[in-house]
């Protein structure tokens, strides 16, 4: 039960670290005021609906253009490494120590102590058995 439990543990803080460090980019389109199309790692496709610019050079008037995109970017941590020099002694003593008891905590013992063997078996002075003449047959 402690092996699976330690791999369970194990498997999660690798998420953990994992989703901490990934770096990853939400692209959104809009069509107005409603959300049309969420896409992660690459660009939303949109709707269509995107406003064309006017064939001729002479042709002055333009539509404002009703859809949008938005792009939502999460970057991930970049610093993972403990810097060793700027641990104090007192630190690298409480490190030291914690590991030793933890690692000695889990320990067993292959010797069981048994506290008969100091003692010796009682002399028998009569044999019971024989006295009351009582046998298994």
């Amino acid at each position: 039960m402690k092996k699976v439990s330690h791999k369970i543990m194990s498997f999660v803080m690798t998420i953990v670290v994992l989703c901490s460090t990934m770096s990853f980019t939400m692209n959104m389109h809009y069509c107005g005021d409603s959300l049309v199309e969420t896409a992660l790692f690459h660009k939303a496709k949109g709707c269509g609906m995107d406003m064309q610019k006017p064939a001729t050079k002479d042709c002055k008037i333009t539509e404002k253009n009703c859809c949008s995109d938005k792009q939502l970017v999460v970057d991930g941590q970049d610093e993972l490494q403990l810097q060793v020099d700027a641990i104090s002694f007192e630190q690298q003593l409480f490190i030291a120590s914690f590991v030793y008891t933890y690692t000695n905590l889990f320990e067993g013992s292959d010797h069981t102590d048994s506290t008969l063997e100091a003692y010796k078996p009682p002399l028998v002075n009569k044999q019971l058995f024989k006295l009351d003449e009582t046998y298994l047959i």
